[in-house]
């Protein structure tokens, strides 16, 4: 496990600034060659089990909270990620920033695809397909199966099959994850992940403390903490003055014929990569196929520490189809997904909570 020795940038420039103000679409060219340019392993991955592991700590979540110093940067950070759709934050000499939560990651890119008949609009309808770049990573510091950790798989969806797009494209995009307070999946084919999971703080043992602050930072940037709907998916291509319709929960499973790859304490990124790739081989050799699933039934109960969600009726909608992965720099520090902001109808965007981006 690699040391952190945080400069200023890399914790650095937590609020919306310039570049989120003037992002204007993006490219899935642009966001691939980034990711795939700077790969912790060199040009090959070898499976060697030595990937940097970056820690969250307490003290990175404090940074700035007290009323003397300056703002407080969690809550910066939270009020960006849902106000910004910016894809590539380069900051200062193009070293990016520390994300504060979910450091560690891997990047996939592949295929969204709706295969069945649906009620809703947009990219959740029947036939649609378009390129999808995503990021599967752990909300803490553990990354190893056989300790207790909450898996996320985040995307940004592209409304084209042209990976050589020349326009700048309104892409979408969508947060899933495990119980936010974390599991014990054995591997990540065991893994579910939902846009509204439970919530178990006790499980976080001595990493309570950054979970109960991240619900509060959470608190200042948005209506609803634990809950990222999927509206931006049923608008992305939507005809002309045609009514959103957009499921109100979805989930992400590995299909079932997927192998399970194996070995003790694996580090999630490797077997991700396992899937695909062959360890000293660069070409892919697999797919890693996830299956879409959504339901419009569900209720949830008890308090924010300990909240239950009971959902019923889901249906399988689709796939996901990942035929590229990568461990990189850009990756962790570089690319930026968007979190849809909460709308007390997620069908109508004038009920949207955060109306106008904030730069404090």
């Amino acid at each position: 496990m690699t040391k952190d020795r945080l400069g200023r940038n890399e914790l650095g420039f937590q609020r919306f600034g310039d570049v989120d103000a003037s992002f204007r679409g993006s490219r899935f060219s642009e966001v691939r060659d980034a990711i795939f340019q700077n790969p912790y392993y060199g040009e090959v991955w070898t499976a060697d089990g030595t990937l940097p592991v970056h820690r969250v700590t307490l003290a990175h979540t404090l940074r700035g909270i007290l009323p003397l110093g300056p703002k407080w940067g969690f809550v910066l950070a939270a009020r960006r990620a849902v106000d910004s759709h910016a894809d590539l934050r380069w900051g200062e000499g193009g070293k990016g920033f520390r994300r504060i939560l979910h450091p560690n990651g891997v990047c996939l890119t592949g295929t969204w695809e709706i295969t069945e008949e649906t009620p809703y609009t947009g990219y959740f309808r029947q036939g649609s397909r378009g390129l999808l770049v995503g990021r599967y990573s752990t909300c803490c510091t553990e990354t190893r199966r056989g300790h207790t950790r909450s898996l996320s798989l985040v995307g940004r969806l592209y409304p084209t099959e042209d990976p050589e797009h020349d326009e700048r494209l309104t892409t979408a995009s969508f947060i899933t994850q495990q119980d936010i307070g974390g599991e014990d999946s054995r591997s990540i084919n065991e893994a579910v992940v939902s846009n509204a999971p439970n919530t178990t703080a006790w499980r976080r043992g001595r990493d309570l403390p950054v979970l109960l602050l991240t619900g509060l930072a959470f608190a200042f940037a948005d209506r609803q903490a634990t809950i990222r709907q999927v509206y931006q998916i049923a608008e992305l291509g939507k005809k002309e003055g045609e009514l959103t319709k957009a499921p109100e929960f979805m989930r992400l499973r590995i299909a079932p014929d997927q192998p399970v790859i194996e070995g003790a304490a694996l580090d999630f990124r490797d077997e991700i990569l396992h899937h695909i790739y062959d360890p000293g081989d660069p070409e892919p050799k697999r797919q890693l196929v996830f299956h879409i699933e959504t339901s419009d039934e569900g209720t949830t109960k008890g308090p924010p520490v300990f909240q239950r969600r009971k959902i019923e009726n889901w249906r399988q909608v689709g796939r996901i189809t990942f035929n590229a992965a990568v461990v990189s720099y850009n990756g962790d520090f570089v690319l930026h997904f968007n979190h849809p902001p909460w709308r007390g109808n997620r069908n109508d965007p004038a009920t949207v909570h955060v109306t106008a981006p904030r730069r404090s």
